[in-house]
């Protein structure tokens, strides 16, 4: 099992970039969003020698350089300098709240309900379920049929090098809940999950938790790493054995 601190440190680094993004790192990440994604800029991982201020400052000025009028910033405990009570002195406003999880994956079982199924995305016609898992829950826009063969070549390329795989769960053969993972210095990092409304409590998040953890012991990975809401996944981590390591903030600043 990683320490504490491997976990904390795993946890800050874990950003994603998404393909048709823009992103820099200087004093801390920046990375733009694309409109299908809501636009605006989220920043983290902050390693500076500059003070607060001067470190949300250039944050700041960088998303108006972008062209983005709202800035979101996520805390980790690992960030230096602190940039929270700064945050609040600027009165931004804080959005979001997220609990760190994470547990050996060894020895690790995930009880499923026998009427939910769970399976590896590999097709074309599995990513389009995907994507009309994810619009509704992430409000997001649709992806056009070039946008649909870009993500089959992600998920194709993660499938190849043994890096990471996006997993489907059905109940009564439709798909309802989906969610990612990527093997990265041993960690397993699960992201991206997201189940439809009318099919929560009914046992499909723990089957893609599951097939994901099954994977990824597969790819060698020994821990598992993930970022639970706590009004909805961080219950379920709790009671699958995942211990709550720290919390992560967001906080809006329109600049």
């Amino acid at each position: 099992m990683h320490s504490l601190d491997d976990i904390m440190r795993a946890s800050a680094a874990w950003v994603w970039i998404p393909r048709d993004g823009a992103h820099e790192r200087s004093e801390l990440q920046l990375v733009r969003y694309p409109a299908r994604f809501g636009g605006g800029v989220k920043a983290s991982m902050v390693q500076s020698e500059l003070d607060a201020a001067g470190v949300l400052e250039h944050a700041v000025e960088r998303t108006r350089a972008w062209g983005e009028p709202r800035l979101t910033f996520w805390t980790n405990a690992s960030d230096s300098p602190d940039l929270e009570a700064e945050l609040q002195r600027r009165e931004a406003e804080h959005v979001d709240t997220v609990a760190v999880f994470a547990r050996p994956i060894d020895g690790l079982t995930v009880e499923v309900p026998a009427d939910v199924t769970a399976e590896v995305v590999r097709t074309l016609e599995q990513v389009r379920e995907v994507d009309a898992v994810n619009v509704p829950v992430w409000d997001q826009h649709p992806l056009d049929e070039t946008g649909l063969q870009d993500e089959l070549a992600e998920v194709t390329a993660g499938l190849e090098s043994g890096t990471g795989v996006r997993v489907l769960a059905r109940l009564g053969g439709a798909a309802v809940s989906t969610g990612g993972c990527t093997v990265v210095d041993g960690f397993l990092r699960l992201w991206g999950a997201a189940t439809l409304q009318e099919a929560r409590g009914r046992g499909a998040y723990r089957a893609v938790l599951a097939e994901r953890l099954r994977v990824g012991a597969e790819l060698g990975a020994t821990t598992a790493i993930v970022k639970g809401r706590v009004s909805t996944s961080a219950p379920i981590l709790a009671r699958a054995g995942f211990t709550h390591y720290g919390d992560e903030r967001a906080y809006v600043l329109n600049v």
